[in-house]
Formats: structure tokens, C-alpha cells, sequence
């Protein structure tokens, strides 16, 4: 006891997290759950032993290799007594902020760029009728493209419309194996050239209403947003998402060039998180901020190293409470990445564009975004990018790329088919809007850096290093190979000024309501694991929360993920203001004691 200051002896605990119940979970027993080494004892603190840990979490230490490691953090009397020179200790510190976190001279006027990710839609679905409609070049729908029709009905194929719905009434598939069956149809899988033939088919397999709806395409009038930034800014008329797969893994790629070898969704590595090195460090390698706005959860949580200290504390926002006000002081970072609304309700609808949500929610948000960067004093040096993830089975006629694609790092997909990474997904809508780029700007294909290229997600990082000059090699071999969009600012002189301050209204035409009270989709439950995970009530032997959890409707589940997310964010702050090492990862306990009774928690 006499070690311990009176400071020590007196210092307030910190408040305990409140615990997160629910009908759908089992009431554990506290417990304390890792997926990393825990710290010798001395150190099982996630702060220095002098200050007090908070009661409901840990702290875990990651290398940079995302393996756990023991980090001991330490004890600050025993650092008190350990006399070194005072200048010594100064000129270190000055050498080390010399050599390290310094940003790079850069010759780019952009400064700021910010990333939008959608999900689920095709090129020719979104934007393929605003070359006839609008006039637009891109290479979109002449009305003559088809698929065959698989059903004993009397039409022998089904062709391209342009009545696409706002709201279609299933989620096409678009796993793996349906990607394969809807860019091949019935031939050869190794083939060069794809047929893009078998989109109806694979439809057929999920709801027969779905046959027609993938093969319409939307009239520019209903995506009043998109057509006015297309003419506007720039269209990328051949971006393909990284793999022939969902969601998650094209994610990956979106800021790391890999997914390390995952062609679906993966719960084990999803939960425990991607390992891999991302642009996000890259950038703060060279002193460089960055920032995630996100209005559910931030599904960059997927990558394990944006769970640290250093970058949970400090670089998650709420969009509504953050985004405008951070872009009207012209606070922006250098790379911000906005992440919707994932669950669709009433009054607080989704906006993310998967099926079978509203698209028209979508085009609010793009347009949200627009308009706060475009009152922003850092407009005239941002860059937003509005794209798609993957094409959510909905149909392209453009052939997949199959030639020259390097895997990133050589390691394959599981069984069955051992993919190796060297074919790319369907194509994806992505627009670019910044006053550095002419009007009316049409990117086709890739020229460099081989005879290969193709713009894909892994562009992203590829141009963000170049637009920055950081000093870290590319992240993988793809997007070392991917082709990269910085020359399109480098075409005017100065930037320009008659960009549209505002967007045209988006109509509320939606028939029906938000099913709040319907199950999750897969994407949606995906999420809650990862929510759960992070608030340290996930049991990954538990088939009994795994039958609860698929109970849950989307309105508890968006009301678990809020809390959930709250809670870790809110852990990691506290860890930080108690000394934690920044390179620790906050391991939540649970304190399951009690069910709820109300009925919008899980």
C-alpha cells in the first residue's frame, strides 16, 4: 500500500460501461473474452498500474503484423525512478519527429479525399441508359442486350428496360459461386471473354420476380443526384469491383488491395479481423489524418488494426453529429470515408442502396455529402468518389477482365475452387466529383501502369498514394498493377467555379414502408456479429445465441449495433485518457445479468 500515492489511493473509477441485454441473448456470466495473448498479469491492465482500469474492459496489444504480442505498458513509478538526461531524452524525441510522421512535399492539388461506398449495383444498372437518355459517352444499354430464359416460359429470353424500381423485392444472389454462373452462364469458366449471359438464371434461383428485375436499368430522371454529377464531374465507365464475390471482400480491397485469400464472408476471420496493412496507416505513416463518419457501424472494423487505441479513439465519428460541421470548418482530414445507414426503418431509413432498400435514400445522401464539401472552404481541394462495392447480381454487359490480373499476395481461396485472384468482379458505377475535373469527363479504360491495368477498387489506395507522395510502398501486388485516376485533376489550370452548389430534390415516391420488423439479411447479420464481437457479448462456440441472433428483427438489431458500437468506441477513448498503449485493442467484457423486456432491444 505505501507504493501507492494518495492520487492512486483516491483517484475516482472511471464509470462502468453500461451492460448491453436482451431477450435474444442467454444472460451470461461476466466474463472476459480475448482473441489475443492477454498481458503478464502485472500489466493485465489496459492502463499504466498507477491509474484504474475501467471495470468492463481490457486492452490487448497487436504487432505490426496484426499478431497479438505482449506489450507490457509501463508502470509509471517504476518509470519515475529511472533518471535519464533531460536533454538527451529531448534530442531523441526531435530526431524521432524528424524521421517519422512527416508529410511528404506533394505536387497534387488535392488535399482532401473523401470515399463513399454503396452496395450492391451494377454499371449498367445505375447509370447504363445515360448514354441514350442523356447523351452521356459512356458505354452503356442500346436496348439489344439480353439473357436467356432458363423458365418454361414462352419468351425465349429476357432483354434490358429502363423501369428499373426504386425498390426491387428480393436481393439477387451474388455469392461466389452465382457470380460465376452469372458472368459465364453455361460455358466455360476459364474462359477469356465472359458471356454475361447467365444473370436471369441465377435470379431465377433466388425469386422468380427477380428474372426481369435484374435486367432493367433505371431512367436518369429517377436518380436525379446521379444525373447531375455524371455530366458534371466524371464517370468511370470500366471499374470493376475486385473479385467475382459479395461484399466483404470487395470492402477489403477498397482500402487494403487484398482480402488475404477470402472469396465470401468468413465469420471467424471477419470477427477476429483482417490482419493487413491499410492505406489509413500508410497515410498516418507521413502525418496524415484520417477520418470514418459512419450512421450505424463502421465496417472498416473489419480490418483488426483500425481497432487499436491509436485509431478507435480518435478517428470514428458519427456522421450526423460530425460530417457537415467538420466540412464547414474545413476541418476534413486528408481521407475521409463515409459509411450509410446499413438498416432500413421508419424515419431513419436506410440509405446504402442494397436491395431491397429504397434507392432514392441513396441518391439523399450523395447528395447530402455533395453539398456540405461543396460549402466547404477545403471544396477547392477535395476529391469525393462515389462507388459501389459489387454488383449485387444485377446485370452488366460488359465482360469481366480475365487477363493479367496478379493476385495481391499470392494466397488462394478455400475449397471448392481455390480461386487465385486473377479475374476481377462485374462492373460498378463510380463517379468523381471534385472542381479540379472537367466537365463532362468520361474515364474508359486504364492506360498503365502495365498493358493490363484496370481501374478496380484497389485504384483507390494506388492514386491516394500517389495524390499524397507517402513514402510506403504499394499494399500489395494489386494495386501496385491497378490502374490509378490522378491525371484527371492535372487537365485545368485552376479550379473550377461553376460547380452546382446544390442538387435537385429527390422525390419521396416510395410504395412501400421499411420493413423494421422483418429479418436480417446476411449482410445485416454480419454486422451484429461484428457489434457483438467488439462489445465482448459474442461467444463463437454459442449455437444458442446464433439461433437468437438470426431472431432479431431489424429494428433491434440497429438499436444493438448503435449501443454495441457506442460502448467499444466509448472503452477506447477511456482507455487512452488512462495512458493505455496505443497500440492496444480494447477487449470488452460481458455483463449479461438480465433480460430486457422492451421491445426494440434484442
Amino acid at each position: 500500500m505505501s507504493a501507492r500515492t494518495h492520487a492512486q489511493r483516491h483517484a475516482p473509477s472511471p464509470p462502468r460501461a453500461t451492460p448491453v441485454t436482451g431477450a435474444w441473448m442467454h444472460p451470461w456470466p461476466t466474463i472476459q473474452r480475448t482473441v489475443t495473448r492477454r498481458m503478464p498479469p502485472k500489466h493485465a491492465s489496459p492502463c499504466p498500474p498507477s491509474v484504474p482500469a475501467p471495470s468492463s474492459s481490457t486492452c490487448t496489444s497487436t504487432s505490426t503484423a496484426g499478431i497479438s504480442s505482449n506489450t507490457p505498458v509501463p508502470d509509471m513509478a517504476t518509470r519515475s525512478t529511472h533518471r535519464r538526461p533531460l536533454l538527451l531524452i529531448l534530442l531523441f524525441l526531435l530526431l524521432f519527429a524528424a524521421v517519422n510522421g512527416s508529410a511528404r512535399p506533394s505536387t497534387s492539388p488535392i488535399k482532401n479525399v473523401v470515399v463513399l461506398a454503396l452496395e450492391n449495383r451494377s454499371f449498367d444498372h445505375m447509370l447504363g441508359w445515360m448514354r441514350r437518355l442523356l447523351g452521356l459517352p459512356v458505354d452503356g444499354l442500346t436496348g439489344a442486350e439480353c439473357n436467356p430464359n432458363s423458365t418454361n416460359s414462352t419468351t425465349s429470353s429476357i432483354c434490358v428496360s429502363a423501369d428499373a424500381d426504386l425498390v426491387v423485392p428480393d436481393d439477387p444472389g451474388h455469392s461466389f459461386e452465382d457470380v460465376l454462373e452469372q458472368v459465364f452462364g453455361n460455358g466455360n469458366i476459364s474462359a477469356a471473354q465472359p458471356s454475361m449471359s447467365g444473370f436471369v438464371r441465377s435470379a431465377l434461383s433466388v425469386n422468380a420476380l427477380l428474372s426481369s428485375a435484374v435486367m432493367r436499368a433505371f431512367r436518369p430522371s429517377l436518380l436525379p443526384t446521379f444525373s447531375a454529377l455524371a455530366p458534371a464531374f466524371a464517370v468511370f465507365d470500366r471499374w470493376f469491383s475486385s473479385i467475382p464475390g459479395p461484399t466483404q471482400p470487395n470492402r477489403l480491397f477498397l482500402y487494403s488491395a487484398t482480402s488475404r485469400g477470402a472469396v465470401a464472408h468468413d465469420k471467424l476471420d471477419l470477427l477476429l479481423g483482417y490482419p493487413q496493412r491499410t492505406i489509413f496507416e500508410s497515410l498516418a505513416a507521413d502525418g496524415h489524418d484520417f477520418a470514418v463518419y459512419f450512421k450505424t457501424i463502421p465496417t472498416v472494423l473489419f480490418y483488426r488494426r483500425l481497432r487499436a487505441l491509436r485509431y478507435a479513439a480518435r478517428s470514428f465519428h458519427r456522421y450526423d453529429a460530425a460530417f457537415k460541421d467538420h466540412a464547414r470548418r474545413g476541418v476534413l482530414p486528408a481521407l475521409s470515408v463515409i459509411e450509410p445507414r446499413y438498416f432500413d426503418l421508419t424515419g431513419t431509413p436506410a440509405d446504402d442502396d442494397h436491395p431491397a432498400h429504397d434507392v432514392a435514400n441513396g441518391q439523399r445522401l450523395v447528395k447530402d455529402v455533395y453539398e456540405a464539401l461543396r460549402a466547404s472552404p477545403q471544396w477547392n481541394q477535395t476529391l469525393l468518389i462515389v462507388t459501389y462495392d459489387e454488383h449485387g447480381g444485377f446485370y452488366d454487359h460488359v465482360s469481366t477482365p480475365t487477363a493479367g490480373v496478379p493476385s495481391p499476395d499470392g494466397i488462394r481461396g478455400p475449397p471448392p475452387f481455390f480461386f487465385k485472384f486473377d479475374r476481377l468482379g462485374v462492373r460498378v458505377p463510380t463517379i468523381m466529383v471534385s472542381p479540379w475535373i472537367k466537365k463532362g469527363t468520361v474515364v474508359g479504360r486504364a492506360v498503365g501502369p502495365t498493358d493490363t491495368s484496370e481501374f478496380e477498387h484497389s485504384s483507390i489506395p494506388a492514386t491516394i498514394k500517389k495524390i499524397f507522395n507517402l513514402s510506403s510502398d504499394f499494399l500489395t501486388k494489386r494495386d501496385a498493377w491497378a490502374g490509378t485516376f490522378e491525371h484527371i485533376f492535372t487537365e485545368l489550370d485552376q479550379p473550377r467555379t461553376d460547380c452546382p452548389e446544390t442538387l435537385p430534390e429527390v422525390p419521396f415516391v416510395r410504395p412501400t414502408p421499411p420493413k423494421e420488423h422483418g429479418w436480417l439479411s446476411d449482410f445485416q447479420r454480419e454486422l451484429v456479429e461484428l457489434a457483438s464481437f467488439l462489445n465482448g457479448d459474442y461467444m463463437l462456440t454459442s449455437l444458442a445465441q446464433e439461433s437468437r441472433k438470426k431472431k432479431m428483427t431489424v429494428k433491434q438489431a440497429d438499436a444493438y449495433v448503435r449501443r454495441a458500437i457506442t460502448s467499444f468506441l466509448q472503452a477506447s477513448k477511456q482507455a487512452v485518457r488512462l495512458g493505455a498503449n496505443e497500440s492496444a485493442i480494447v477487449t470488452m467484457r460481458s455483463s449479461l445479468t438480465s433480460k430486457s423486456s422492451s421491445s426494440s432491444s434484442p
